[in-house]
C-alpha cells in the first residue's frame, strides 16, 4: 500500500501471495503513473523489509526519479499513516 501522507489518500495497493522487490516496484511504478507525478517525483517512505530494499525496488525507484526514505532500523511502527489504516481496516 502506497499512501500520501499530506492527504492521507491511498495512492495505490494490491495483494499479492508473496511479498518481493518485483511486485514491490510494478505497484510503485503504477502509482506514480496514476497520480501524475513523473515530472515531480515524490519521496517514498518504505520500512527495511527485504522487499523494499531489493536491487528491483532501489532500481524502479532510481529509474523513477524517485526518493527513498528509510525507517529507523528495528523499528517495525515506524510508519504511523499505514499502520493507523490498517488498525482501522482490522477493527471495522
Amino acid at each position: 500500500m502506497i499512501v500520501d501522507i499530506y492527504s492521507r489518500k491511498v495512492v495505490g495497493w494490491e495483494v499479492y501471495p508473496v511479498e518481493n522487490a518485483d511486485v514491490a516496484a510494478k505497484l510503485l511504478h503504477k502509482a506514480i503513473l496514476a497520480e501524475g507525478c513523473l515530472l515531480d517525483p515524490p519521496v517514498l517512505h518504505v520500512d527495511n523489509g527485504g522487499p523494499q530494499k531489493g536491487f528491483t525496488m532501489k532500481a524502479k525507484l532510481e529509474a523513477l526519479g524517485v526518493t527513498p526514505s528509510y525507517s529507523r532500523p528495528r523499528v517495525s511502527n515506524d510508519n504511523p499513516y499505514s499502520e493507523s489504516l490498517f488498525r482501522t481496516c482490522k477493527y471495522r
